[in-house]
């Protein structure tokens, strides 16, 4: 979702082809063996296929730089620090929390309260900027924001009751976003032969 974020967000043409895991086309293995997605393959054959790293290629190719530009050295360092932990520590949690029946070891509520800590830490940031580093929509915030999405639905009742108020506002600004609609627009699933949809 974030690098489909940053390639609208930078008006990026390109041709997508719409993927499921269970069914991985031989076209996607062949480009990237790490069959994930996303895969972004580039006009000189170059693939990227690391969501972050996609993000800042968009960023850097369109020369739509404002969620970088737009922050100063400290408010960028805070920002690297930030997506550094979540795409880490706070995906652990994450993954453990969502699908804690693979890792019966410890309760669903443990992993819920590990996770915590990094909501904890979003929530003071937005205590003092209606964005996680500035007063602006910086890459941390799209970097971000699905996985603190997927945090949140998990269990939605116990999210919205949670003592986040902050995080809660910005989670639903993130949701109401004409960025986020264009970037869950549904698409039908490619095969081989199917002309590529191109966009925007």
């Amino acid at each position: 979702m974030r690098a489909r974020l940053a390639l609208h967000y930078c008006s990026c043409q390109l041709e997508h082809r719409e993927v499921l895991l269970r069914d991985k086309p031989e076209a996607m293995l062949k480009a990237s063996p790490k069959a994930t997605v996303p895969v972004l393959i580039l006009i000189d054959g170059t693939v990227i296929d690391e969501s972050l790293d996609i993000m800042h290629w968009a960023l850097e190719e369109s020369g739509s730089q404002e969620w970088l530009t737009g922050l100063e050295p400290e408010q960028r360092r805070l920002a690297e620090e930030l997506v550094t932990y979540n795409d880490n520590e706070f995906k652990t949690h994450l993954d453990h929390y969502k699908y804690s029946v693979r890792f019966p070891e410890r309760g669903m509520e443990d992993y819920r309260t590990e996770g915590e800590v990094f909501l904890s830490r979003l929530e003071q940031l937005l205590e003092e900027n209606p964005f996680l580093v500035s007063a602006n929509m910086s890459i941390a915030d799209a970097a971000i924001f699905p996985f603190v999405r997927q945090f949140a639905f998990v269990d939605k009742a116990w999210f919205d009751k949670a003592p986040y108020p902050k995080l809660q506002d910005w989670l639903e600004k993130q949701l109401s976003s004409e960025l986020f609609s264009r970037v869950m627009k549904k698409y039908p699933q490619w095969q081989p032969g199917d002309n590529p949809i191109i966009y925007p």
